[in-house]
């Protein structure tokens, strides 16, 4: 199983959307610190999490969620 997730800085407008095996261990590689894209906007929250059957599955899903009209629906999430 694939997750597709998408996180949101607390102290910072950003939101960032990515796909793991492994959420638990991914949320915390992000709020440590331990992906370059991400180490300046920590502490994260989680905002959407999905999980999909397959990585093509989830892969789709996560390159929707980054389009223009994917961060529009993350961003209604947070209203």
């Amino acid at each position: 199983m694939y997750h597709v997730y998408a996180i949101k800085s607390i102290s910072k407008n950003y939101i960032y959307v990515g796909m793991s095996n492994n959420l638990e261990r991914r949320l915390k590689e992000h709020n440590n610190g331990e992906n370059s894209s991400t180490k300046a906007y920590r502490p994260f929250i989680l905002i959407l999490s999905e999980m999909h059957e397959n990585r093509i599955i989830a892969w789709n899903r996560e390159k929707y969620l980054k389009s223009g009209i994917g961060k529009e629906f993350l961003k209604s999430l947070l209203k």
